[in-house]
Parts: structure tokens; sequence; C-alpha cells
């Protein structure tokens, strides 16, 4: 079982298939990195500014790491909100 330290510096041995529904950890976190906002772990019990937000103290080890790993693909993968531009 991951510890709490592990996930939150996305500590993993293995990619787990994650939720990646609107409002989740996982997309919070992309959306985070996507938006050049910083790292925060956080999610909304069901669609996101319209239902409760979960913060990091509130937040399991799994899901921690389901943002870290969102905030991180993201990252990886350079896309970033170009705000110079009308989308």
């Amino acid at each position: 079982m991951a510890s709490y330290m592990d996930a939150v510096e996305g500590k993993h041995t293995s990619q787990p298939n994650y939720d990646t529904r609107h409002g989740g950890p996982w997309d919070r976190g992309s959306a985070d990195s996507y938006y050049k906002r910083g790292f925060n772990p956080h999610y909304y019990v069901g669609d996101t500014y319209s239902t409760p937000r979960i913060d990091l103290e509130q937040m399991t080890a799994v899901e921690i790491t389901a943002y870290t790993a969102g905030y991180e693909y993201n990252e990886e993968t350079g896309e970033k909100k170009d705000w110079g531009r009308d989308e």
C-alpha cells in the first residue's frame, strides 16, 4: 500500500487505469497543469465547481496518486493553455 508521502511525490510502481471523469482527481491534476496552476491536489465529488470540493487533507493516498498522475501526464505532454489566443 502506498504511503501518503509516496502518493504526494508520485511514487507508484504500476500504471493503474485512472478514472478520468470530469471533476475527479486525475482530471483536476491534468487541468491544473494545463492551465499553469500549481500542484494542489483536490477533486470534486461530482462535476467541477458545482459539487463539494475535496482538498488534500481529505484525500486518500490513491486519490492523491491519481491527481499526481494527471498532473505529471500533462506536464510530460507539454499541453498548456495559450492565454494569448481565443479558443
